[in-house]
């Protein structure tokens, strides 16, 4: 069964090598256990449900408590030490369209919030009820999980969006298709959820944006239904896809998406190399991004997240054999993994691997083979299970992430990972702070950013140091010029930055566009833009 306080199923582990624990304690010092609220004691803090009895929705306080948060830092605050606000006053689970047309009209003769449910792995707040007189109703779109048509000629697949990454891939993955779309959420999150959030897969220099990949869909609003045929282009006036992309639940409730599928790679491997420091690492991924080599995957570490990343490995003999022997090729302490992969045709991965690690060859870069890049896939995306790990070790770990041009990246890198720093050692907590560079573009590139320290003896303090960091980082990518967002969307936690990217007009745009669609305010109130407007 899934976890109700943490990411993923809860019979799986991810244990920390001793090896990384002792690093880890070198890094940030001992971290102290906490003490969880038990399921049973949250579960009987619910309060009783404001909505009255209906066909497709349940009240049980079990499933409202499973579906009152997400998967932020604030978010895990608050479901571990039992410090909920607010829970959702029933949860329905439609399972076909015409259900969620239903239950939008019953909520709004009834004056109740919506909130869409996919895979309830939001970092910024998106799926949590806010504190409100009206009663909240969450709409779980994980039966509306089908493959409902496949043009296998132009490569358009129609799924409902509550479809998760796995159970998406396989029913492609039957038919000899792929979407390619593989965020580190991939086990949970859905097709639904990514279009809403403007979603980025690991492989998306080969695959896209999920804004590449949707071609169309159906949203169920307030106002009524909008259909978005899926053309190969149009220049019928604004593009509409893109009101439905990043909208958040906002404008209503998305049941269906339709995307551009890709047949299965014929081959695809993933390789390591190693480059000297983080300046010819950077060199060698724009160059190789700019002269538009057919690769899937580009992924570039820091020094700090090299050697974090071989700690974790666990295997601290092999590792220093490989330190050594980097270091007498050229990638000393300072040295930075990239990873790349390439998916394809076989001449075609071919052509793109070896072409790739020749201009990494000439910024200095130490190819080690695939053995690396085997584990990483491999384990890509049970990673996101060390946070239950760390968590219960005392340790709390979160992560931000941005965009901005090749010029920019060097000195953002270094201002966000400085404002981490600063703004937790003023209180007197160490943090281990790393970043890579997750996706990639001609003009620029995404920064991934993660940060840990310890958990404090008061959850409320935990949470404060959060809200300083979190400000901090914030506001230096903001300085930067860089977008508050990637791939993660704007939820809450971003919302107060969204006026200085959007500008007053764009940010007004936004709000019409809302209460065109959603005339009451009833869609996911406070995400993206704030209630009522």
């Amino acid at each position: 069964m899934r976890r109700w306080n943490g990411w993923g199923d809860d019979t799986f582990s991810y244990p920390l090598p001793e090896s990384a624990g002792t690093r880890l304690v070198e890094w940030i010092g001992p971290g102290t256990p906490p003490r969880d609220a038990r399921l049973k004691d949250v579960v009987a803090s619910v309060p009783p449900s404001r909505l009255p009895d209906h066909s497709l929705v349940t009240t049980d306080a079990e499933e409202r408590v499973r579906h009152t948060r997400g998967q932020s830092l604030p978010d895990w605050v608050a479901v571990r030490s039992g410090r909920i606000e607010a829970f959702p006053d029933g949860v329905a689970f439609p399972t076909t369209d015409a259900e969620v047309r239903e239950l939008l009209s019953w909520a709004a003769e009834r004056g109740a919030a919506l909130i869409p449910y996919g895979g309830g792995t939001s970092v910024v707040g998106h799926i949590n009820p806010l504190p409100d007189n009206r009663p909240v109703l969450t709409v779980d779109l994980g039966r509306l999980s089908r493959l409902r048509s496949l043009d296998d000629t132009s490569q358009l697949a129609a799924f409902g969006a509550g479809v998760r990454g796995p159970d998406l891939e396989a029913q492609l993955q039957a038919q000899g298709f792929t979407l390619g779309h593989f965020p580190q959420s991939f086990e949970y999150s859905t097709l639904g959820g990514w279009v809403a959030t403007r979603s980025t897969g690991q492989q998306s220099y080969r695959y896209g944006r999920i804004e590449r990949t949707f071609a169309g869909g159906r949203l169920e609003s307030p106002a009524g239904p909008l259909v978005i045929p899926p053309f190969p282009a149009s220049a019928a006036g604004p593009d509409l896809r893109e009101l439905i992309l990043g909208s958040e639940g906002r404008l209503g409730i998305l049941t269906e998406a339709t995307v551009r599928v890709s047949p299965l790679p014929e081959d695809e491997s993933f390789h390591a190399l190693f480059l000297p420091d983080l300046s010819s690492g950077l060199a060698a991924v724009r160059e190789i991004v700019q002269a538009q080599l057919p690769a899937s995957l580009l992924r570039l570490s820091t020094a700090a997240e090299t050697v974090t990343n071989l700690a974790l490995a666990g295997r601290p003999r092999l590792v220093g054999l490989l330190e050594k022997g980097l270091k007498v090729l050229g990638a000393g302490e300072g040295r930075c993994m990239l990873m790349l992969g390439v998916s394809g045709a076989s001449s075609l991965t071919s052509f793109a691997r070896r072409a790739a690690i020749s201009i990494a060859r000439k910024h200095g870069a130490v190819p080690v083979g695939r053995y690396m890049g085997r584990q990483w896939h491999k384990t890509r995306f049970t990673t996101p299970y060390l946070r239950n790990t760390l968590w219960e070790m005392g340790y709390t770990v979160d992560t931000l992430e941005t965009a901005a041009p090749w010029a920019r990246i060097p000195v953002l890198i270094g201002a966000i990972e400085a404002a981490l720093r600063s703004s937790l050692e003023t209180r007197g907590e160490r943090v281990h702070v790393f970043t890579h560079i997750s996706h990639v573009y001609t003009d620029g590139a995404s920064i991934y950013t993660t940060f840990m320290y310890r958990l404090q003896p008061d959850p409320e303090q935990t949470l404060a140091l959060w809200k300083e960091s979190k400000a901090a980082a914030s506001n230096a990518i903001v300085a930067a010029g860089a977008t508050i967002s990637h791939q993660h969307g704007v939820g809450t936690d971003h919302a107060c930055y969204l006026e200085t990217e959007k500008g007053p007009l764009g940010l007004e745009a936004l709000k019409a566009a809302c209460r065109l669609f959603d005339p009451e305010g009833l869609m996911n109130p406070g995400k993206l833009v704030p209630a009522g407007q």
